[in-house]
């Protein structure tokens, strides 16, 4: 039987890897990752290049994707990516887009009214921005028959009622208004706290410090293991380097305290570990390395191009 270069099976759980965008984002290492160690980019080039560093442009790479699972009968999207037609004045790199994203979703057999759950790791402009969809002048829910699961963390921190400020600054200017509150106002969000099974596979934790309502799926199955971390790890210099924050943390000291019990975690498990961003092979098991963390193993996808 022909195989799926964008699919694998952990357990009873089918995982599709849905792109919507692959390439620079328009940062260096050193703005996208300001507390990287010198010279950690050039020591692990022989991995890191091409797949999450251009060297010769001094550029990072990214991968804005969703992983789409089916599990007990149901189809689960984790992340929404940047969506079409957003204003984003902020990231005017992710402003104004129009991509195929939905396209690819039905190449993998699923059209919007089949979603039965919208996993949001977190409210960021690439997390939630396929949430809804321009009807005429309106934003609807793009999966009118999808709950939406986000932490109510999030939640009421991105809620611009709240004022709450953020070290994006104006960077997620729209999104919330956009992307999070039709859904919302459409009755379809479960915000949830502490932590949400879903089914027996899978079960939503807290693991805050991206921002405050970050979280991760745990996908449990048969002897399979992994760890959908979202942006608690960006790129793979991170595993390497678990101390190193992106410039997006909110709280950067609970979020390298978070990343180190994740990895931890998925090294003792044998779990793989889906970031939202990797572009490559998408995921990895990783091993310990006294303090920090190496790439075991990278997932069976195809590398992005």
């Amino acid at each position: 039987m022909e195989q799926n270069p964008e699919q694998i099976t952990l357990g009873d759980v089918t995982v599709t890897r849905i792109k919507e965008f692959y390439g620079s984002v328009e940062m260096t290492p050193g703005e996208f990752f300001p507390d990287s160690p010198d010279g950690s980019w050039d020591e692990h080039r022989g991995w890191l290049a091409p797949d999450f560093w251009n060297p010769e442009a001094d550029e990072c790479h990214s991968a804005i994707q969703s992983w789409l699972l089916r599990s007990e009968g149901r189809t689960i999207l984790v992340d929404t990516g940047v969506g079409n037609h957003k204003d984003r004045p902020y990231s005017p790199v992710w402003s104004r887009l129009d991509t195929s994203y939905l396209d690819t979703l039905a190449a993998a057999g699923v059209r919007p009214e089949d979603v039965d759950i919208v996993v949001n790791t977190h409210l960021h402009v690439d997390h939630v921005g396929w949430n809804t969809r321009l009807d005429g002048r309106s934003w609807v829910p793009t999966f009118p028959n999808a709950t939406y699961l986000m932490t109510r963390r999030d939640f009421e921190f991105w809620d611009p009622a709240n004022e709450n400020k953020s070290v994006l600054g104006r960077g997620n200017q729209n999104v919330f208004e956009d992307s999070v509150a039709p859904v919302h106002q459409a009755g379809l969000t479960q915000l949830w706290e502490g932590s949400y099974r879903i089914d027996k596979n899978l079960r939503l934790d807290l693991a805050p410090g991206h921002t405050p309502g970050s979280s991760v799926l745990a996908l449990e199955s048969g002897g399979d293991r992994a760890l959908f971390v979202g942006d608690l790890v960006h790129t793979a210099l991170q595993i390497a380097e678990p101390e190193t924050n992106s410039c997006f943390c909110e709280a950067p000291a609970e979020s390298r305290a978070t990343r180190h019990k994740l990895l931890g975690h998925a090294a003792e498990n044998n779990a793989l570990v889906f970031p939202a961003h990797f572009g490559g092979q998408g995921a990895a098991e990783v091993e310990r390395n006294g303090s920090k963390f190496a790439i075991k193993q990278w997932a069976a996808f195809s590398r992005l191009s």
